[in-house]
């Protein structure tokens, strides 16, 4: 499948700006928190959950999304958000708690919402998919060639909603796709613990819809199925699932002990990294140089820190607009 040198670009600059954003913000949320652990201290209280090495799940699909198209998002849902297009600043100064956050300040990290773009973060495992499914169904009924996205990690598809959302997006052949990113635990619990299938793609079947399974957190696949996905969903062939093998080098929170794992493991993923993958896939195999990777880089380092700094110069909101746009 041919695969467009622009698009490859982006979703290196996109995956690179990810990674940046992530590493600050596990620095940002470490302040405070020692040396006896504190949830709650720090300019950014409360769990945190990062996605680092879960880049090209993100980038590989959204690269091929229009401003129009839905996605929802898990718990883990920076990646997701950046890759698009939620506004930086804004989705920053939400994890912040700040005023000028995208919910001034009210949501956070897990429930983050931009309409401008169509993005919503439900935080509760499993909870997106069936809001993809509405946005699904609207899109057909308006006649129009949007589709909806559903970012969620492995262990939701063994909820409910997973199943339900799916017999009822392939009865009525929505424009609906579920990304299911496989990165090996639900919290501690190893995949194989906890699910019957070796690969949720498989369940496709059911359903008689279309499954894909990404191997080995390969950006280059992930674009290429992704972008068979979207196109069957806008022409009107119907629902499809993604499931890609990923990884995530961080803990499923941060400050999570990890004593589920070998430590040596996360050293072994580092050793194939996603994003320097990519890049010299652009380097060796599409005559990309090293001067525009070092300007994608420098482009998303800047948009990263323009971000950061926008959020700790914003103000916390004032206790008289706690309830404002609040609805009992």
């Amino acid at each position: 499948m041919a695969i467009s040198k622009d698009h490859l670009l982006w979703m290196y600059e996109t995956m690179y700006k990810i990674r940046c954003y992530e590493d600050k913000m596990a620095e940002a949320y470490a302040e405070g928190k020692s040396p006896v652990f504190n949830i709650g201290a720090g300019p950014v209280p409360g769990e945190m959950h990062l996605a680092t090495g879960q880049e090209p799940a993100a980038a590989g699909m959204c690269v091929h999304l229009k401003k129009e198209d839905t996605v929802t998002a898990p718990h883990r849902p920076h990646h997701h958000a950046i890759a698009k297009g939620v506004d930086l600043n804004r989705m920053t100064a939400e994890i912040f708690g700040k005023a000028t956050g995208l919910g001034k300040g009210k949501g956070g990290h897990m429930h983050l919402f931009d309409p401008d773009v169509k993005f919503s973060c439900g935080g509760i495992v499993g909870a997106g998919i069936p809001h993809a499914l509405g946005a699904a169904l609207a899109a057909k009924k308006r006649g129009t060639d949007w589709v909806a996205v559903a970012f969620i990690g492995e262990g939701a598809a063994n909820q409910g909603a997973f199943h339900e959302s799916l017999n009822m997006a392939a009865l009525w052949k929505l424009p609906f796709i579920v990304v299911i990113e496989n990165n090996q635990y639900g919290i501690s619990v190893p995949k194989t613990a906890s699910t019957a299938v070796p690969s949720n793609d498989v369940r496709a079947a059911a359903y008689g819809i279309k499954g894909y399974y990404v191997k080995d957190n390969d950006p280059i696949d992930m674009y290429n199925v992704s972008k068979e996905a979207v196109e069957r969903a806008r022409t009107g062939q119907g629902p499809s699932i993604i499931e890609i093998e990923t990884y995530r080098y961080l803990g499923h929170f941060q400050g999570d002990p990890e004593v589920y794992r070998d430590k040596n493991e996360v050293t072994l993923l580092r050793q194939k990294d996603p994003i320097i993958r990519l890049r010299n896939y652009l380097l060796n195999e599409c005559g990309v140089t090293e001067e525009t990777i070092a300007q994608l880089e420098n482009k998303a380092t800047f948009e990263v820190d323009q971000a950061y700094a926008f959020a700790r110069e914003s103000d916390y909101p004032k206790p008289e607009e706690a309830l404002e746009d609040v609805f009992v």
